[in-house]
């Protein structure tokens, strides 16, 4: 299998686990440049993975080798950089979100077609083992139609672990642009696309006190809402409850639940490409833990990059394609917009459900 070149753009912390598994795990993949402001970082990265090409983000554009971008730029640098990827004819991946603003979204979506490009982004975590087993769950009819789902993140916000927690609490930030990608993204990939958004936001806390280190006892202004709750009704029918927050210390909810006509499904944290799965069917008395049926339940990111080569390489659309992470974008912004209306928001984007992988696939190869 020939090896698809890939560059990278950002080597910041969620860098690390691209690299690793763009270079060792898939087989269709090769790091072949990494760029970043900080030198440092850069040389530190290229050296620990074995990247043969330390370049600017400008040479690493310009290369006629280098197929696929793979952008890990800071949310505020997304947009600038997909955009000048496909406009230097690269096909890019991005992580997420795909940009702070849903406008910005719906052009790269459109350029990447008017170019004949490949779009996608972060998250990739709904084809991890976990997610996958779910979807095969639901599509072989074990719970039934699915007619309604949960879908909870709680949790009391950064400041007492991240490094640098500030941009969690200014605009683009929030738990729902932090975390609601991972859940949106699931249930667009177990329930098909969203149709209407009902939202309401709050904020709690006005300041917050930083207790990581090393900006331990500094105030952060607070200038985005920190709970959001709502309710999305999909295309199918289907109704979920979602809510997302820092203004919780402690719960008890679970992160995702599908019920349907036939049974209840316990979908593990979208977080993660793992995780426990459990099932109960209509009459049941007591939910069974369900064995995953796919690869990939250890931290796999990268693997939509590696879907994205499989297309280079063969044709056909990303799972984790700019449409999905485009209609997710749209979703989180009308959870804000409809709080701040007080009507329903519906949405104007729309996706393709993602395609299942299969089942017992080999280690690094994807079909």
């Amino acid at each position: 299998m020939r090896k698809v070149k890939i560059g990278i753009i950002g080597c910041g912390n969620i860098s690390g686990i691209y690299l690793e598994n763009l270079t060792r795990t898939f087989a269709n993949t090769e790091v072949f440049a990494v760029s970043d402001i900080s030198e440092e970082r850069m040389q530190a990265a290229a050296e620990k993975h074995g990247v043969p090409n330390q370049w600017t983000a400008e040479q690493v554009l310009n290369s006629p080798d280098v197929e696929i971008i793979v952008n890990l730029t800071t949310p505020g640098d997304h947009f600038k950089f997909c955009k000048l990827a496909l406009e230097h004819g690269k096909h890019v991946y991005v992580e997420k979100p795909l940009s702070l603003l849903p406008e910005q979204g719906h052009e790269l979506v459109e350029l990447a077609r008017e170019k004949g490009l490949l779009l996608g982004g972060a998250p990739d975590t709904f084809l991890g083992a976990g997610l996958q087993t779910c979807r095969k769950l639901i599509d072989d009819g074990y719970i039934g139609q699915p007619v309604a789902a949960t879908a909870f993140m709680l949790g009391h916000g950064h400041e007492s672990w991240h490094p640098n927690p500030s941009f969690y609490y200014q605009a683009g930030g929030g738990p729902m642009f932090d975390m609601g990608p991972y859940y949106l993204t699931a249930l667009v990939s177990l329930l098909g696309p969203a149709q209407t958004v009902a939202g309401m936001t709050a904020k709690s806390f006005e300041q917050r006190t930083i207790t990581s280190q090393p900006q331990f006892g500094e105030k952060i202004d607070v200038e985005v809402p920190t709970h959001i709750a709502g309710t999305l009704r999909f295309r199918s029918g289907a109704v979920a409850t979602m809510i997302t927050s820092f203004d919780v210390w402690s719960s008890t909810l679970p992160p995702i639940e599908i019920y349907g006509t036939q049974g209840t499904l316990l979908v593990p944290d979208p977080n993660n490409f793992g995780g426990p799965i459990s099932l109960r069917p209509a009459g049941a008395t007591e939910f069974k833990e369900i064995p995953v049926v796919h690869q990939y339940a250890e931290n796999s990111r990268g693997i939509g990059v590696s879907d994205m080569a499989n297309c280079v390489l063969n044709g056909g659309t990303p799972r984790a394609n700019g449409e999905l992470t485009n209609h997710v974008l749209e979703i989180m912004h009308a959870f804000h917009e409809s709080s701040d209306s007080g009507s329903y928001v519906e949405l104007k984007s729309n996706c393709e459900q993602p395609k299942p992988l299969k089942t017992g696939l080999v280690k690094g190869y994807l079909e």
